[in-house]
């Protein structure tokens, strides 16, 4: 089952129907944006077989330039999403869809294709899908930013942050996951 309430902090445990999800939203996605789209992944914990998770589909979108999230706007709201023009994630323009504007079910995040924000989110998802160490220490993680802040995405926001960055810091992408 997909959908949160806005500002609610709730993990539940995987759904094997959540790659099937995506998959059916990525064909929308393709047809709706044509060549513009560069890359459709799906990505964040509901990309991660067995790891709880939000219930919301994370999509990346891939444009180049990244200009070109503007031709983004109109075919994705004309399939039920809108624009989250005050998200405040550097680099990414993002866009919502659920049931209701009270509730998501998919986020796309719109970025550059083959830039940072691309080649880390997708790094950081292999690498979860790779190491069960990693996946064990980042729901541990979850679940005590939930408990710290179970409305209101900004600190849960902020504690999954400082975890990502702790792996893909300066010294080298996963290097503490040498070992794994």
């Amino acid at each position: 089952m997909l959908g949160l309430k806005h500002g609610v902090n709730r993990l539940v445990d995987y759904d094997p129907q959540w790659p099937l999800a995506f998959e059916a939203e990525r064909a929308r996605i393709q047809r709706a944006l044509g060549d513009v789209a560069r890359g459709i992944e799906h990505y964040g914990s509901t990309a991660v077989a067995g790891l709880r998770a939000k219930p919301i589909i994370d999509v990346l979108v891939g444009v180049e330039p990244l200009d070109d999230w503007m031709k983004c706007k109109s075919p994705l709201e004309r399939l039920g999403y809108d624009y989250a023009e005050n998200a405040g994630v550097a680099d990414h323009f993002i866009f919502g869809r659920g049931r209701d504007r009270s509730e998501r079910t998919h986020l796309i995040h719109v970025v550059e294709y083959e830039g940072e924000s691309w080649r880390s989110s997708l790094a950081f998802r292999d690498a979860l899908r790779a190491h069960e160490s990693l996946r064990e220490a980042y729901v541990r993680m979850k679940e005590q930013a939930v408990a710290l802040a179970p409305q209101g995405r900004a600190k849960y926001n902020e504690q999954k942050q400082s975890f990502i960055e702790h792996f893909t810091g300066q010294t080298g992408l996963f290097k503490a996951l040498d070992g794994d």
